[in-house]
């Protein structure tokens, strides 16, 4: 008899623990905090030191100054005497008493020159310290700021759809280096999540067309059997218009999904042009419903993709002429540069919109006070569409309710 092989072990445990393991001296990290406690401290040790040998710089002259002989006898006969800050003293027109008072008063006089002095260099050296200190304090905030700058480098580029980039901060291990390890951990999920919904958009998109294409042939060909009887034929038609159906909403799920992204590859695409060949598309559809289609194209280059950019036209034109008046009904599409930004705006006549359904319009799926699964006018996602291409490319989307009934969908792109 055979014997009963083992069960399967379960996986050893791994032996490194992934988180980083805290210092011995969590309290000796060269934090931010204790960087700039150095830095100032330092700074205002430097300038206390540098102010205190200009005081003493310029009270050691003052006292030189104040030391000086106060006369120097001009005539030694007659005693008289004069000093560069006083006026002359002569002994022989004046009294003891005077010559006293006047020997007095040209001490105070040379002991306030030596203050003033004093004071207008000290005010001179103070204000040189603020420069240099404030140069100083800013070369160095900037220093310390700088990874700051780098963080926000990469997250500017991130946001215009470059996951590829990483900070990578070298130097101490404070918050700033955290912070940006933090980030990278993030951008490097983020990156590892796009590309999987890139790579399930594909993978959908090939397993819902092929099907449908199928189903669309199969009844293709037995709808051009002409010995089909007629319920068969009436029932194909129904599975087919059914099946286009499908078709119309996968492309638009599909659609909405890759343009829920920031746009990489970008080129010159006029609005004027993309305008002109949606009406070209619609123009058939616009005739058999009886709707005008009218406006003006000025050109109005953006930098974008011109399949989803034609996209948006298309939508816009398709709604506005699906979603009409019965008779005498038009649409206006224009485009053109205004206050830098190219503008497509798209107005048309129709049933009155409350002010209050606008924000409903875009959502997936939703249609004014209904749902849209249910329509024969399409799938449902023409407005959200519309709106997610926009955001892709930077821009907005604007709808407001057009007076005596109808929107006015405007689109505002930058340049």
């Amino acid at each position: 008899m055979a014997a009963t092989p083992a069960p399967p072990t379960a996986p050893p445990k791994p032996t490194w623990d992934p988180r980083k393991l805290d210092p011995p001296f969590p309290w000796l990290r060269p934090t931010i905090r204790i960087r700039l406690t150095l830095l100032y401290g330092g700074m205002f040790l430097i300038a206390g030191i540098l102010l205190l040998s200009i005081i003493y710089l310029l009270a050691a002259q003052a006292l030189r100054t104040g030391s000086q002989p106060l006369y120097k006898i001009v005539y030694f006969t007659d005693l008289k005497v004069a000093s560069s800050d006083c006026p002359v003293v002569d002994n022989g027109n004046l009294s003891l008493a005077e010559f006293n008072a006047a020997i007095s008063d040209c001490i105070d006089r040379q002991r306030q020159v030596a203050l003033d002095n004093l004071l207008s260099r000290s005010l001179l050296a103070l204000l040189g310290l603020a420069i240099i200190a404030f140069a100083f304090g800013y070369a160095m905030a900037g220093r310390v700021l700088s990874p700051l700058g780098r963080i926000t480098r990469t997250a500017r580029a991130v946001a215009g759809s470059d996951l590829s980039r990483r900070i990578e901060l070298d130097g101490p291990d404070d918050e700033l280096k955290e912070l940006a390890d933090t980030f990278d951990d993030m951008l490097e999920r983020l990156q590892r999540a796009f590309t999987a919904q890139q790579r399930f958009v594909g993978n959908a998109s090939h397993e819902l067309r092929t099907p449908l294409a199928i189903n669309r042939t199969l009844l293709e060909v037995q709808l051009s059997d002409p010995n089909a009887p007629m319920e068969l034929q009436q029932l194909g038609k129904t599975l087919l218009a059914t099946n286009e159906r499908s078709e119309q909403l996968v492309e638009g799920l599909l659609l909405l999904a890759r343009s829920d992204n920031q746009i990489v590859e970008r080129k010159p695409v006029d609005l004027a042009e993309v305008a002109t060949r949606a009406i070209d598309q619609v123009h058939a559809e616009a005739e058999a419903k009886g709707v005008e289609i009218r406006g003006t194209h000025e050109s109005a280059v953006v930098q974008g993709n011109g399949v989803l950019l034609e996209r948006i036209a298309l939508n816009l034109v398709q709604n506005a002429v699906r979603h009409n008046v019965p008779a005498d009904g038009w649409v206006e599409v224009t485009t053109r540069v205004q206050h830098g930004q190219a503008v497509l705006v798209v107005s048309n006549t129709g049933p009155v919109v409350p002010a209050y359904e606008i924000d409903n319009l875009f959502e997936p799926f939703r249609r004014l006070r209904t749902e849209r699964t249910g329509s024969d006018k399409g799938v449902g996602l023409g407005l959200s569409i519309v709106r997610s291409v926009a955001r892709a490319h930077g821009g907005h989307v604007y709808a407001q309710p057009r007076e005596g009934g109808g929107l006015v969908m405007r689109v505002t792109l930058p340049i």
